[in-house]
């Protein structure tokens, strides 16, 4: 696993990074309301990871974790309206030095946004992000927030100023990708690229595409969700639609696949998909996110690359969001430990524990540096330590409490 910067054998890698899609939400995970036949398909050909976890299960952070490769407030985001600081290194310049072409897609998060503004609407989506705030990639399109689930407005290389693009957000940006893809031209440089997608997060009731919500007595709940009528009741309103949402974007990803199968380009790709975090859902009572609880902090993470991955399954290891830069830049070029460390990574590289050949770490750390004020999310910061068995919760003020999940997630009925 050592391939030379200039190898033309090293393949692109893609990253499908969502948002609020929790890790028992898929069909390969027993949900029994969850449509997922792509995501399902991926993790059947290639590596599904059931035990991973996002570092901080709050986007803003999350986010700036997993591109940096270094935890929060480690990055500089330390409160919700943080900035990514200018100059920071990133998963884009590691990959740059090692010859690859960098493009980023859709949702950023990590400038400047006005704190008296609502977080739902066009104002934060018409935010336009200097290129000197982008991250380090090379080609960028996308938006600051705004939670714009439909007819998003993109800006960025080609796009000097916000535009309305019709459609389903998660369609539209693999769409905008694809294009940039068929369109390179002759670039004989591997790609890595982050399609990043705001779906199944709220607003759970807008409109997602083609799927329809599910009727509120067809959505299974998770066993352990809360006994109190009222709060099951938001628990069934909120997955009918977020069910839609999932079921649109899996098939927004499978359409990304299959057109990369049919371009003859899947073979070489190194392709991953995961979520910054996870949705509480009326679990213990609890909605949202920001939680140290599984259904908040564990994701999906599904590895695929043919003729690498199929054979070699450590679906138990615990990975982290914060390990999937690092460990995609080792599967991809090789690059060790002493190059990891240049660009200040604190996430681990496991490729070789997704190949198999090591059990990867023990443990994960998890954290809320803080506490972003907003309804129903985990009132307070927090530190802890998950193993394959349970998760040691530090909060900033108070006791100390575990949460055990040696057990499967089950559904009632």
């Amino acid at each position: 696993m050592n391939f030379p910067r200039e190898d033309a054998s090293r393949p692109n890698v893609i990253v499908a990074l969502t948002s609020q899609w929790r890790g028992s939400a898929l069909g390969i995970a027993g949900d029994p309301t969850a449509k997922t036949p792509n995501l399902d398909a991926l993790a059947n050909e290639g590596l599904g990871l059931s035990q991973a976890v996002t570092p901080h299960p709050f986007g803003v952070f999350a986010r700036a974790a997993f591109l940096t490769g270094r935890p929060c407030p480690e990055n500089g985001i330390r409160d919700y309206y943080d900035i990514l600081p200018l100059g920071s290194r990133t998963l884009a310049h590691a990959f740059t030095d090692f010859g690859y072409q960098t493009a980023f897609f859709g949702k950023w998060q990590l400038y400047k946004r006005d704190p008296d503004a609502p977080v739902v609407g066009e104002t934060h989506g018409r935010i336009v992000i200097p290129e000197a705030y982008r991250g380090g990639f090379e080609y960028w399109e996308g938006f600051e927030s705004g939670f714009l689930i439909n007819d998003p407005l993109l800006h960025g290389t080609s796009l000097p100023e916000p535009t309305r693009f019709e459609g389903y957000q998660s369609d539209v940006l693999v769409d905008r990708f694809l294009r940039f893809e068929e369109n390179r031209g002759a670039n004989n440089r591997p790609l890595f690229v982050v399609v990043s997608l705001d779906p199944p997060h709220p607003p759970y009731g807008a409109n997602a595409g083609v799927s329809q919500p599910l009727l509120e007595d067809e959505v299974r709940l998770i066993d352990g969700t809360t006994r109190d009528p009222e709060l099951r009741a938001v628990a069934r309103r909120e997955l009918a639609g977020y069910y839609a949402h999932i079921e649109a974007t899996d098939r927004s990803i499978g359409r990304l696949v299959d057109t990369l199968k049919d371009r003859g380009a899947w073979n070489d790709t190194l392709f991953a998909v995961s979520s910054v975090h996870g949705d509480m859902h009326g679990f213990d009572g609890k909605f949202r996110k920001g939680w140290p609880h599984e259904e908040s902090v564990r994701i999906p993470m599904i590895l695929s690359w043919p003729n690498h991955l199929p054979q070699c399954r450590n679906g138990k290891l615990l990975a982290s969001l914060l390990d999937l830069g690092p460990s995609l830049l080792g599967l991809a070029t090789g690059a060790d430990s002493v190059a990891m460390a240049s660009y200040g990574f604190h996430g681990l590289n496991l490729a070789s524990a997704t190949l198999g050949e090591n059990p990867g770490p023990a443990r994960q750390t998890i954290s809320m540096p803080s506490a972003p004020a907003f309804e129903k999310q985990c009132p307070y910061p927090w530190v802890a330590y998950r193993d394959a068995m349970k998760t040691t919760v530090y909060p900033e003020e108070g006791d100390c409490y575990v949460i055990c999940h040696e057990n499967p997630v089950t559904w009632e009925g």
